[in-house]
């Protein structure tokens, strides 16, 4: 009888496209029934989403462990160990699994079958757990005696600290603002980045001990480098871009109402703007400028009376603050976008756009700045804009089509640039600092940068630089010669660090007494039959059996956004996190590329009973089945049907 539609998946894909029926790699030569032509192997590869993120986080392992697949040392939970496999990286599981643009899930494999694994959700409940159950970081290790300067405390700079101190290295960290947490205090507003979940998790790195904090220290201007390179070993550059830049535009210059995104959204989150204008215009496209419409329309405004109401007072002088009884007047802003780029090419995620559209902005995409209008008094009264063609990178403007937007404040969300007065000697000449494939700075020995200060990317990535700014400065430190970076540079699974932990580590061998015995498939010394090319491979999905995985719909996190009529004064946490059960349903969506999870097709299906599980007690993540080399015939058959690619044919020619 013909299955019915009903029990049909969406999903439909076959090892051969129609009209293929030869294996064109091996053909008849391996099917010589008495001879291992080509045996399997197992090879470990970097699955992509690991290879996506800036970071380096083993994604795949935190969720294996989340699924229950790979399993934690005894006497700690599941939880625990996800946690700490998911810090190893990045010590921030609950801010990232918030903010992250998730480079990842753009790589996953699993967008071939139906829709990405949903992991910054994952991490997210991996961090919120940690919080709840006050997980904390190993003790770190005994004082080597040398002090790191870390100038900034931002995600660079404290991530630097954590990666420094787990070497066993005391750091200070000189931070110009009144808090640490840089980017994500001052930068993203708090119905994003709940301030008790980033509290928690800076705190959490500070427990580590022989962290000092200085606040409201400016290096170059508190303190010179100089006194830095004689009072420490080594200096981490992580200060982040905290200026943003002006529209390129006539009538931009010296306006007040004219400002950045940077400040805009500094003055909201540091609790000193309480209201908005009627009408807000910002140019950008990106994340930052979704951040400041979105900040806007739950501001609103109010008829102002007096000077010091309007925001530009507080955005420009950090001492000023508005009056928090001003709220209770407020009523709705007119907040519009304009984007160079039209909405599928605007940087920001689209999810983010939809969120703005939903809240009451009104999003131009595809045109250009012209010019800022002014009155007598010298305020903006509007922008012109006007639509544009972009080409080779630049707009060009579309006669005919320009036209004004009313605007009582205009913010440009068009890029960030580093505040380097007093520091202009590391000043590259576009506002940044020159950093080398180790994340030194050129010429200047002991001085490394990380972060936004190089160039402006993702928090992500900020923190992935300052691990390896981490790595070099240790060897700075050791007089060693940097270690050769990997082509594939994350936190890599390491089957024998798992197989020493689960405590079926490899007996030590002694030429002496065993004398010179080598490939052989019994011995008790060596891990055999793996191979490990993770730090050079990243694993597509063509090596995938992808026929093995069946329609699964993504596990989707609840969302509170408030429609154009609530968003008034609501500042609630957008994201809900997953539940438990959500998590665990979700981490069983990865298919674990270039890594076996135990599905038992090769066991299966192999026609010579030549591929057999590792025996109970025996067996660990990555060495769950083994081949009898005795029995093979190189039929290539596990391979075929191996869903994860990690299964190769090797051992031959």
């Amino acid at each position: 009888m013909a299955t019915s539609s009903d029990e049909m998946t969406k999903l439909s894909w076959r090892r051969f496209e129609d009209g293929d029926y030869i294996w064109e790699n091996l053909t008849e030569k391996i099917f010589v029934q008495d001879t291992s032509h080509k045996c399997p192997t197992y090879v470990h590869k970097t699955p992509p989403c690991q290879g996506s993120c800036p970071s380096g986080e083993d994604i795949r392992g935190w969720l294996q462990i989340v699924r229950g697949l790979e399993q934690p040392p005894a006497g700690m939970s599941w939880q625990e160990y996800a946690f700490r496999r998911s810090t190893d990286a990045n010590p921030f599981p609950s801010m990232m699994g918030r903010v992250c643009p998730a480079p990842c899930q753009d790589g996953c494999n699993r967008n071939e079958v139906e829709d990405f694994v949903g992991i910054n959700a994952v991490e997210q409940f991996i961090g919120d757990t940690a919080i709840a159950q006050n997980f904390q970081f190993d003790p770190a290790p005994a004082d080597t005696g040398k002090r790191i300067a870390i100038i900034g405390g931002g995600p660079a700079g404290l991530a630097g600290a954590y990666q420094l101190r787990r070497k066993g290295h005391a750091c200070t960290i000189f931070e110009a603002n009144s808090d640490l947490g840089g980017m994500f205090r001052f930068g993203i507003p708090g119905y994003r980045v709940p301030r008790d979940a980033l509290d928690a998790e800076i705190n959490r790195i500070l427990a580590l001990g022989q962290i000092e904090v200085r606040l409201n220290t400016k290096v170059g201007i508190d303190i010179t480098i100089e006194q830095l390179e004689q009072d420490y070993d080594a200096v981490l550059w992580a200060i982040g871009c905290q200026m943003g830049r002006g529209l390129p535009v006539p009538g931009w210059k010296d306006t007040p109402n004219c400002v950045s995104g940077v400040a805009f959204l500094k003055a909201f989150n540091e609790g000193r703007m309480k209201i908005t204008a009627e009408k807000v215009v910002c140019v950008g496209g990106g994340d930052t400028s979704i951040d400041v419409v979105s900040v806007a329309r739950r501001l609103g405004h109010i008829n102002k009376d007096n000077h010091s109401d309007l925001p530009e007072t507080v955005i420009h002088d950090g001492y000023i603050a508005h009056d928090s009884a001003l709220t209770a007047a407020a009523q709705g802003a007119q907040v519009t976008l304009t984007s160079l780029f039209t909405r599928d090419k605007m940087t920001a995620s689209e999810h983010e756009v939809h969120d703005a559209l939903h809240e009451g902005v009104t999003v131009l995409d595809g045109v250009m700045p012209i010019e800022v209008l002014k009155n007598d008094q010298g305020r903006a009264t509007g922008l012109k804009i006007a639509n544009c063609t972009m080409d080779d990178g630049r707009p060009t403007p579309i006669s005919g089509t320009e036209r004004i937007l009313e605007a009582d404040l205009i913010v440009s969300a068009i890029g960030q640039g580093g505040d380097l007065s007093g520091l202009e000697v590391l000043d590259n000449g576009r506002g940044l600092m020159n950093a080398d494939k180790y994340y030194q700075v050129p010429d200047k020995p002991g001085h490394f940068v990380a972060g936004d200060i190089i160039r402006p990317h993702l928090l992500t990535t900020a923190i992935g630089q300052a691990w390896v700014a981490a790595e070099s400065i240790d060897d700075y430190l050791k007089q060693a010669e940097p270690k050769r970076r990997p082509k594939v540079d994350v936190h890599h699974f390491n089957l024998l660090a798992k197989m020493t932990e689960a405590k079926l580590a490899p007996e030590d061998f002694h030429i002496a007494e065993r004398g010179d015995l080598r490939g052989t498939s019994d011995a008790n010394y060596a891990v055999h039959n793996y191979e490990d090319r993770s730090t050079a491979e990243v694993i597509p999905h063509d090596e995938l059996y992808l026929g093995h995985f069946g329609y699964d719909a993504r596990q989707l996190r609840k969302e509170e956004v408030p429609t154009s009529d609530e968003v008034l004064g609501h500042f609630k946490e957008r994201v809900i996190g997953y539940s438990e059960e959500q998590a665990i349903a979700e981490a069983k969506r990865c298919m674990s590329c270039g890594m076996c999870f135990e599905c038992d097709n090769c066991v299966i299906y192999c026609p010579q009973d030549a591929v057999f599980r590792v025996k109970k007690g025996e067996n660990t993540t990555g060495r769950y089945v083994d081949t009898d080399y005795a029995k093979c015939i190189g039929c290539h058959i596990c391979a075929d049907v191996c869903p994860t690619g990690y299964i190769k044919m090797g051992l031959g020619e």
